[in-house]
């Protein structure tokens, strides 16, 4: 990953993706108070996040709305190295979405996420077989 930064390749880490990012900034990773699992926090909302005022000014994020629904699925949070910009915030685990350089970006929540990958994680993994999604349950029998 570090010479990955250092050649400037572009980069996008999703979820542990975005830890890797972080630790090859020299950054840390810790538990996150509250554990962010599926679509719903623990009162029930959503899980946001909000674009900073750097998020609603970057190429890949200013066409979108301010605060952006999200799937979830990790109990630890990041810490930021001084070259990092953070882009998005989180209500439970502050630093969502971050930035280095021109092309290099991490993102905690999973964006990538699609109704096949879902069942597909939801079926191979007993751990999500009850989470909750558009208000209705999810759970294979």
């Amino acid at each position: 990953m570090r010479k990955a930064l250092q050649a400037h390749i572009p980069y996008l880490g999703i979820c542990l993706g975005l830890q890797t990012l972080v630790k090859a900034m020299g950054a840390t990773i810790q538990k996150c108070h509250t554990n962010e699992t599926g679509f719903r926090d623990p009162e029930n909302k959503y899980f946001k996040v909000k674009l900073t005022s750097e998020g609603r000014k970057d190429r890949l994020f200013k066409n979108l709305p301010d605060y952006l629904t999200v799937f979830q699925l990790h109990d630890e949070t990041v810490e930021l190295s001084p070259q990092m910009i953070l882009l998005a915030t989180g209500e439970f685990c502050k630093n969502q979405i971050v930035k280095t350089g021109k092309t290099t970006y991490g993102i905690q929540s999973h964006f990538e996420l699609t109704n096949d990958l879902l069942e597909s994680w939801i079926t191979e993994d007993s751990d999500l077989r009850n989470i909750q999604r558009n208000n209705y349950d999810l759970t294979l029998k």
